[in-house]
């Protein structure tokens, strides 16, 4: 099969990705072979390629964000997947089920967890396997490549909305305004919100009008009223102070990303008056089934710029200059 292969993380204006004939994966017990069509190209890959998370396997095929179709299933899999059905699989490749955040729900937090494109391989390939109770079905109306990058921008961007509390009527910021917000800012209107967008590309504060944004200015201005609760999308950790600032009292916080530049020292005054800060950390197989029907209600509509498999070296370089206003998708099957 075809496949870009990282086989050492470096920065990605050096193109580290290798477009190498690799051997197709078996499915193992309890497992799925998918032929991938689509994978979205999402700035956590951009994290492992240039080793801002420390490696776990070497070498490793990116990509979490896989739409394809299931080719043969493992020994011992069940019923519930039939052959050729649309699935898709996503960071959360597999969790141990017995530890004790598994065992309270939160499978998020899984003390011996696998994600997908980071310590097993991932999408930016002809096929991959999953486990097969870790595959989301499709909504029929989304499109292959419209439908990628619901995987992890838009499962990511939904938690971070759940966790931060906030209510119709509300008042949200959002800061960066990437793949995940711009599928994020569909949700909270759709829940009647108000979203202020604060990020340093000016096309992105455009995107942000067209999709109802009240309000869009740069990185660090200070929206026109205070927020009831904000969320970071940047892996910019200066944005920080900036956001808690712009909080009312008991407002939330939310950083939304995986890995993040170090936080500047601030003054307590702006966490004081019960501010609260909080992270997100990956999401649960929940998180993504309810996130994909409230897509499917709205329903949600993606803004994808398509690469072929071969030019994922790219679409990372694109990504990590903000040239995408939505979200990169790499083809993988013409």
């Amino acid at each position: 099969m075809l496949a870009c292969v990282l086989q050492k993380p470096a920065k990605v204006e050096t193109n580290p990705l290798a477009c190498i004939e690799a051997t197709a994966p078996e499915p193992a017990p309890g497992e799925v072979l998918v032929r991938v069509k689509y994978c979205g190209v999402c700035r956590t890959d951009l994290h492992v390629v240039e080793g801002e998370l420390p490696p776990r396997k070497s070498p490793v095929i990116p990509g979490h964000q896989v739409v394809g179709i299931v080719e043969r299933l493992g020994e011992k899999s069940g019923a519930p997947i039939a052959l050729g059905a649309r699935v898709g699989v996503a960071w959360l490749h597999h969790t141990d089920g017995t530890c004790q955040f598994c065992r309270a729900g939160a499978e998020n937090l899984c003390d011996d967890p696998a994600f997908t494109g980071y310590t097993v391989d991932g999408g930016y390939a002809e096929y991959v396997v999953a486990p097969q109770d870790f595959v989301y079905a499709i909504p029929e109306q989304f499109p292959d490549e419209q439908a990628a990058p619901l995987l992890c921008a838009g499962i990511i961007g939904f938690r971070s909305l759940r966790l931060s509390g906030i209510q119709p009527g509300g008042k949200l910021g959002f800061y960066g305004f990437g793949a995940a917000a711009h599928v994020a800012i569909q949700v909270a209107r759709y829940w009647n919100v108000d979203v202020y967008a604060a990020t340093r590309d000016a096309r992105h504060q455009k995107l942000a009008l067209e999709l109802g944004a009240k309000w869009a200015g740069g990185t660090l201005a200070a929206p026109p009223e205070k927020l009831d609760a904000a969320i970071v999308f940047a892996p910019a950790g200066e944005i920080v102070p900036a956001a808690l600032a712009a909080l009312r009292k008991g407002g939330t916080l939310i950083l939304g990303g995986i890995h993040m530049s170090p936080i500047p020292s601030f003054d307590y005054d702006l966490l004081y008056q019960e501010r609260v800060i909080r992270s997100v950390a990956n999401n649960t197989r929940e998180d993504g089934r309810d996130f994909l029907c409230v897509a499917a209600q709205i329903p949600i509509r993606t803004r994808v710029q398509i690469f072929p498999l071969q030019e994922a070296n790219r679409a990372l370089n694109a990504l990590k200059n903000d040239a995408i206003p939505g979200s990169a998708v790499l083809q993988i099957k013409p």
